[in-house]
């Protein structure tokens, strides 16, 4: 059954400005009794939201049975869908959806979001390539985005893409033949419900499979057994960074806020000027010169790359050669920002408050607005004083949040700030909405969804380390009754535990509770007894633990050291560190414990001022003249931290360094992977302390009358071997 001539066909590219203008232009004479987008038909009753929507938007539908089978749809302000969308809202026109069902598209095994599946090939590829151009993106600029008349551009994709199917017919996959049937069944229903014109906006692959509708039967069987699920959606912000073609998202493009201006600029001839006048602005917010000269010479210079390639007008490749050469002195790093700032850009869409969500959903909009939270698209430090109302309920938030698998807010471990402040970095993620959505069968509210997953998680909790993780997470939340079930998962975990760097591993988590919990509102002292609890029954089995053990377990033990020394230092009482403190001694005096964890508690005790400078000395001479791995992991465990105290201790020092020099080729390079790990921790002012020591010390000896100031080429070729040895083993 050939398509009746009042169905007007509309191939597409999705998000190009280009077809949207054209679409645009069509609908205005045409003037169709209903028009029809591609897109899931469980979107229509969203549709009635659109006037109060502020694209880049997406329709996101998910299972309700499964929340976390969900999918986007997202639109642009430049996406021809959306111009058909708004088209028909602002003249009165039906609108419908008429893809494939979101029911069958969720129950696919590769479903995830932002999951546009694309045809088996590139048909865009194909035609540039056909046309002489090396980039599918030039191509479609040049023949679309560039084009002065939209309205003869229909015909024209129509036919490109129907010879594209007739020589391609083997490479269209399954799932797009039955998209198609799909739509052809929708698009017999709208010519039966309307007597007048019907536009029909699609992606201009799927055009050829429209122009004839066939039996009807043929697509009823091929659409016989989808699946039946209950479906949910609503509108989200979207951003112009996530339909980049870089972000994963399969029909995105690689310049959205490029293709934006284009938008924006439609009609007004002077796109180009006002890009360069844009990337002036970006230029001089980060204190870099743009002169308005210069983009004027800029403009220039993009006009002249056009015309020698023969384009219509200046495209993205020509703009940005252009702002390198002129506004970034050639310099790439300029560039990139902006290429991140206005190629791709950075907008961020809005939703009315009116258009349905969750309950959760809607809590969290309401907390934002009350606690002027903005959500935008990139990332934006912040710094809360917990003394201040707002700015703890603001961290309540963002910590609950985070509990239910919504880290809007991430915390900025590289401030410290002290006890009543916190920093973070906001950065609100479409996909959060549907973390939203999975999170909401917890509760209907933030803190009821939290409160639940934090409760549910300490009754789960099996081990020590766990147990106390849920317990620091309850107390930031500022949830009691999370805080009173974690506690109680803690005793549980604890009286079942019989490992002696489980109970230790705990302590830095709950050494931070007890420190901040007068903060959040909780009683430290019933805190801090459960802290000391785990710490004397890990005290007093580290010794045993730390003997005869493999590399990976006295990794793991060295690892609790630090953490329990760190915690008893913030947290523990006087009695509670004397009773670490002779831990750490029973460790160093064993003398079968592996020499990571006892080299590393031999230096807390120096650093404690506990042993000095020559008890330590003889305990390192001691260990770095047994077996060659004892005493490097002894010397690695006692070099893990700062550098400080050793470059200033001379005696020291010459100890290690005597032992370094004294490794034969072998044994050195045996070494070097745990030195370098314990090296690789000092920062580089330590690191150039040391180098200067070493320096020193050679000065001294050729002083002293050792070697003399004349070029060994032979040793010199040997230690140049030897270094070249070492780094591509490190490489590889």
């Amino acid at each position: 059954m050939p398509l009746p001539e009042r169905v007007a066909l509309l191939g597409v590219r999705h998000h190009g400005p280009g077809s949207a203008r054209m679409v645009t232009a069509a609908l205005d004479a045409t003037r169709p009794e209903v028009v029809l987008v591609e897109g899931p038909p469980e979107g229509d009753a969203l549709l009635a939201h659109v006037p109060g929507l502020v694209p880049p938007v997406a329709l996101l539908l998910h299972d309700e049975a499964e929340p976390a089978r969900a999918a986007f749809w997202p639109f642009a302000e430049f996406s021809p869908e959306w111009r058909a969308v708004v088209w028909a809202h602002e003249h009165g026109v039906p609108v419908r959806f008429f893809d494939l069902p979101a029911a069958a598209s969720l129950a696919e095994p590769d479903s995830t979001p932002d999951s546009t599946p694309r045809a088996a090939l590139d048909p865009l590829g194909v035609l540039a390539e056909a046309a002489g151009f090396d980039d599918p993106e030039r191509w479609w600029e040049d023949v679309v985005e560039h084009h002065r008349d939209p309205t003869d551009l229909a015909e024209a994709v129509a036919e490109a893409m129907g010879a594209l199917r007739e020589e391609f017919a083997d490479r269209v996959d399954a799932r797009t033949l039955r998209r198609e049937a799909a739509m052809r069944q929708n698009l017999r229903r709208a010519l039966k419900d309307f007597a007048g014109p019907v536009a029909v906006v699609a992606g201009a692959w799927h055009v050829p499979a429209l122009r004839d509708l066939g039996p009807a039967s043929v697509d009823a069987a091929a659409l016989k057994g989808l699946p039946r699920r209950k479906v949910s959606g609503t509108w989200v912000p979207w951003s112009h960074g996530r339909l980049a073609a870089d972000s994963g998202y399969g029909a995105g493009v690689a310049s959205p806020g490029w293709y934006g201006h284009l938008w924006e600029c439609a009609g007004r001839g002077d796109a180009v000027a006002r890009w360069f006048a844009r990337v002036c602005g970006v230029l001089r917010a980060e204190d870099l010169p743009a002169s308005t000269a210069g983009a004027v010479e800029a403009v220039r210079l993009a006009d002249a790359l056009a015309a020698m390639r023969g384009r219509p007008s200046p495209g993205l490749s020509e703009v940005l050669e252009a702002a390198l050469a002129v506004l970034c002195g050639g310099d790439e790093t300029p560039l990139r920002l902006v290429h991140a700032r206005l190629v791709v850009g950075e907008r961020l869409g809005e939703v009315d408050p009116g258009v349905p969500r969750s309950p959760l959903a809607a809590d969290l909009a309401r907390s934002q607005r009350r606690l002027r939270l903005p959500v935008t698209a990139e990332v934006k430090p912040i710094r809360l004083d917990l003394r201040k109302d707002t700015d703890r309920e603001r961290s309540k938030l963002l910590r609950r949040l985070e509990v239910l698998g919504v880290p809007w807010g991430t915390p900025d471990a590289t401030r410290t700030l002290g006890t009543f402040a916190e920093a973070w970095q906001l950065h609100w993620k479409p996909d959060f909405e549907v973390a939203l959505a999975v999170a909401a069968r917890h509760g209907t509210t933030v803190e009821a969804a939290a409160r639940r997953v934090l409760v549910t998680g300490a009754a789960e909790a099996t081990r020590v380390v766990g147990a106390a993780e849920a317990l620091s997470r309850s107390v930031g939340c500022e949830i009691p009754e999370a805080v009173a079930a974690a506690r109680e998962a803690l005793d549980r975990c604890a009286a079942a535990a019989t490992d002696a760097l489980e109970l230790l591993a705990a302590l830095p988590d709950l050494a931070t509770t007890v420190r901040y919990g007068s903060v959040r509102g909780t009683d430290p002292d019933l805190l801090r007894v459960a802290l000391h609890g785990l710490l004397a029954r890990g005290a007093v089995g580290l010794p045993i633990a730390c003997r005869g053990v493999d590399d990976d377990t006295a990794e793991r033990a060295l690892r609790a050291v630090d953490g329990a020394d760190e915690a008893v230092r913030l947290a523990a009482d006087d009695e509670h560190r004397e009773t670490w403190r002779r831990a750490l001694g029973a460790l160093v005096a064993m003398p079968d414990a592996h020499g990571l964890p006892s080299g590393r508690a031999t230096r807390l005790l120096w650093e404690s001022g506990l042993m000095g400078s020559d008890d330590v000395a003889v305990r390192l001479h001691r260990a770095v003249s047994g077996a060659g791995v004892g005493a490097t992991a002894f010397v690695a465990g006692f070099l893990r931290g700062s550098a400080a105290l050793l470059t200033a201790d001379p005696r020291l020092f010459a100890v290690v360094d005597e032992w370094l020099t004294g490794l034969s080729g072998a044994d050195f390079g045996a070494a070097v992977p745990l030195l370098r790990r314990a090296v690789a921790e000092f920062s580089p002012a330590e690191r150039r302390m040391l180098g200067d020591r070493v320096r020193a010390v050679g000065t001294g000896a050729r002083a002293g009358g050792g070697p003399g100031q004349d070029w060994d080429e032979e040793v010199a070729g040997r230690l140049a071997g030897h270094v070249r040895e070492l780094l591509s083993g490190v490489a590889g």
